[in-house]
């Protein structure tokens, strides 16, 4: 087991979609989320998280401490079943409360942080009929909010089987998809050292989050995602673990503008389209690393 980490970061990544939906929102008909004041697109944290936890488990293929908590079809109940027997404690049922010994509950609040790698990273509300407590995560993701405004299209598909054997003369059957033509969007991240030491979020975890960042969108192809790639993984490293500079200030040293800006007319089709810059003048005991 590698050491806990001991030093505070940030991280910038930036990540395109080329004809597809890289998020889409259920409330609408499932369109890419937008943000209706600026026309900017959005894609909301849990489902960055959703790939991070794919990623894992497939690099990790059910490897002991890097298991996923919140997985398709996942019993909750049936895994804090597990983390009781695992410590030879019997669940409250009824009450829906932790053991009454202190020491008992951390036993297995901490059974669930070793085993459950996304437990360990983003935490959990792990309080439902079988109680293993909660869970703040050192890895905390915001919203991905498109660099430009995007312009999400409907597009008509066609299907030359039918469902039902009344719909035999139609031939074929019409449907819709919605996409973004090109999008470059930009998420920002923080990782809190105190809060690795209480899960214990350690050096090796924190190499298999930045390989995921790197790597999640390429077992993330699909018909409806189109084309989606990690284009660049700038991160913040702080000299200690409370950190030496405000994320704020941090995250507005990455500046991301169209080449040729005002010069250049239509919309960008491409990363190339982008001019990607980061102001290294100036920092106190901060590092910073690219990781893509």
């Amino acid at each position: 087991m590698s050491d806990i980490i001991k030093n505070r970061y940030e991280f910038v990544i930036l990540f395109d979609v080329e004809n597809g939906n890289p998020n889409g929102d259920p409330d609408a008909g499932n369109l890419p989320r937008i943000d209706p004041e600026t026309g900017c697109g959005l894609v909301t944290d849990v489902c960055l998280k959703r790939k991070i936890r794919n990623y894992v488990e497939l690099a990790k293929n059910g490897e002991k401490g890097f298991n996923i908590y919140i997985q398709e079809k996942a019993v909750l109940n049936q895994r804090h079943e597990q983390a009781y027997k695992a410590c030879a404690l019997e669940p409250d049922k009824n009450g829906k409360r932790l053991p009454k010994k202190a020491e008992d509950a951390a036993r297995v609040t901490a059974w669930m942080c070793a085993n459950f790698y996304d437990v360990r990273a983003f935490g959990a509300v792990m309080s439902t009929e079988i109680n293993c407590g909660q869970v703040r995560g050192p890895v905390q993701l915001a919203f991905a909010r498109s660099v430009e405004p995007i312009v999400p299209q409907e597009v008509s598909i066609t299907r030359m089987a039918v469902t039902n054997e009344k719909d035999l003369e139609k031939e074929r059957t019409m449907g819709r998809k919605a996409i973004v033509p090109y999008g470059l969007y930009r998420a920002e991240g923080y990782i809190s050292a105190p809060f690795a030491e209480k899960t214990g979020f350690d050096e090796n975890d924190l190499e298999l989050l930045w390989e995921a960042l790197r790597t999640m969108f390429e077992h993330d192809h699909s018909a409806a995602r189109g084309k989606m790639s990690s284009r660049k993984l700038l991160v913040f490293k702080h000299a200690n673990r409370l950190g030496n500079m405000p994320a704020h200030a941090l995250f507005e040293r990455v500046t991301v503008t169209r080449k040729g800006s005002g010069t250049v007319a239509g919309p960008a089709r491409a990363f190339s389209d982008y001019d990607v810059q980061v102001r290294r003048d100036g920092l106190e005991s901060v590092e910073i690393l690219e990781k893509l």
